[in-house]
């Protein structure tokens, strides 16, 4: 199984960037999707959840009302929609999945990560 990541990049305050996260060789039927971030010196967190059923969508409090994430099952890519970016947002973003049960909150319950890319937002 291989999460690939991509979409990373700089931009200035107030701009936007879409992350994608592509699942590939997946032997599992379903997963819940995430993304996570890990700014230097910090511990990694989580950003937003999407569950496999597409119900019930997770957004940190930082983030709420300007992310929006997203999924193409056909694709089988998930996507962050980022818009008003602040220079807090400034981290590695890394997509994760999860095949089993437990807790959608738990970054220690995901499987599968992704290498990361790097967002930068300047001020």
């Amino acid at each position: 199984v291989q999460l690939q990541a991509s979409g990373g990049g700089s931009v200035q305050t107030g701009g936007s960037l879409r992350l994608s996260c592509v699942v590939s060789g997946r032997t599992f039927s379903a997963y819940d999707a995430g993304w996570f971030r890990q700014a230097p010196g910090k511990e990694r967190e989580l950003v937003s959840i999407l569950p496999w059923r597409g119900d019930k969508k997770l957004y940190s409090d930082s983030v709420r009302g300007r992310f929006t994430i997203s999924r193409n099952q056909a694709k089988d890519t998930v996507y962050l929609q980022m818009n008003r970016l602040k220079p807090e947002d400034t981290a590695v973003y890394y997509c994760a999945a999860k095949t089993n049960s437990g807790a959608v909150d738990k970054i220690a319950n995901y499987d599968y990560w992704g290498q990361g890319t790097q967002v930068t937002v300047s001020s």
